[in-house]
């Protein structure tokens, strides 16, 4: 005998999305706002890359840690919102099941490396080997780990409507639609989380206990206040980064609603990327004035 979940699979070859269906009225205007907030995405992270390429003050591994942040926000938001946008002016909005593994793989990539920087880049007393071998280490576990979730995707039997409640293919995503023993993919799913999201948060955790008791130990108010709104905007980012990853990957399958769970990667892949450039580096004098200094020589060489 088949079993009767069994007998209701079918041969995947796409997958419709249903993020943002609940709001069909107002498709045009979350067009503009990601249109906007992906420009602007790429405009910041391009400006900070330049920056640390050409200034030599910069070439520091603070900021060597930053541009490669900025290139990794370039590519996660490059991997979901122009699907996206794209999406808005389909009335079915399909993407193929190669499309979904791909965009699964350079996603977990991403995100994953960058959850391992964020963590890396504040101990800023460092030798060269270390540094080094934080960079390289990010730069592995991310495609390792990526790889490993999208091969295991491809062992899932799925079954029934292959909807997709949500605006982009995700691993949790997909094991909803699995009517098929999905204890390893879940296994492997909280290893990642714990490996290269709650770990590094906790690091992150770390770093901001002891870097806060040093600013308790400046002398002055205003210099104090300057250290704590700087930590605040850091923290800003981390915790709505590491929150936001945690909860969307290390999770119960069943119980939220399509918003939520829209909202929650929203801030995951949209919002984080557009944030991380303007709080870590463009208030950042150095930078500031690199730019400043890039800008002019630009109009000087154009005006020639």
């Amino acid at each position: 005998m088949i079993p009767l979940e069994m007998s209701n699979q079918t041969f995947v070859t796409e997958f419709i999305f249903l993020g943002f269906s609940n709001h069909s009225n107002l498709q045009g205007w979350f067009f503009l706002l990601f249109l906007v907030i992906y420009l602007t995405t790429l405009l910041g992270n391009m400006l900070i890359i330049m920056a640390t390429r050409v200034s030599p003050a910069l070439h520091t591994p603070m900021y060597f840690f930053l541009s490669n942040l900025s290139f990794l926000d370039i590519c996660y938001t490059s991997t979901t919102l122009p699907v996206l946008l794209v999406d808005f002016f389909q009335e079915k909005k399909a993407i193929s099941h190669e499309s979904c593994l791909s965009q699964i793989f350079f996603l977990v990539t991403s995100a994953g490396i960058e959850g391992i920087l964020l963590a890396a880049m504040y101990p800023v007393l460092m030798s060269v080997k270390v540094f080094v071998g934080l960079v390289t280490g990010s730069w592995l576990c991310g495609p390792v780990t990526s790889f490993t979730h999208m091969v295991l995707a491809t062992t899932l039997t799925l079954c029934g409507p292959h909807q997709i409640s949500h605006f982009l293919c995700d691993i949790p995503r997909l094991l909803k639609l699995s009517c098929s023993d999905t204890s390893v993919n879940e296994s492997a799913l909280h290893v990642a989380s714990a490996t290269m999201g709650l770990s590094p948060c906790l690091f992150t955790e770390g770093s901001y206990t002891l870097i806060m008791a040093t600013i308790l130990g400046i002398p002055s108010a205003q210099g104090r206040r300057k250290a704590f709104s700087t930590c605040a905007s850091h923290l800003t980012v981390v915790v709505v980064f590491y929150g936001t990853a945690n909860f969307n990957y290390d999770r119960p399958r069943e119980g939220y609603s399509l918003d939520t769970d829209t909202l929650i990667s929203v801030l995951f892949c949209v919002a984080t990327p557009m944030l991380n450039p303007i709080i870590h580096s463009l208030r950042s004098k150095e930078v500031k004035s690199a730019l400043r200094k890039n800008l002019s020589l630009s109009v000087r060489v154009a005006g020639k």
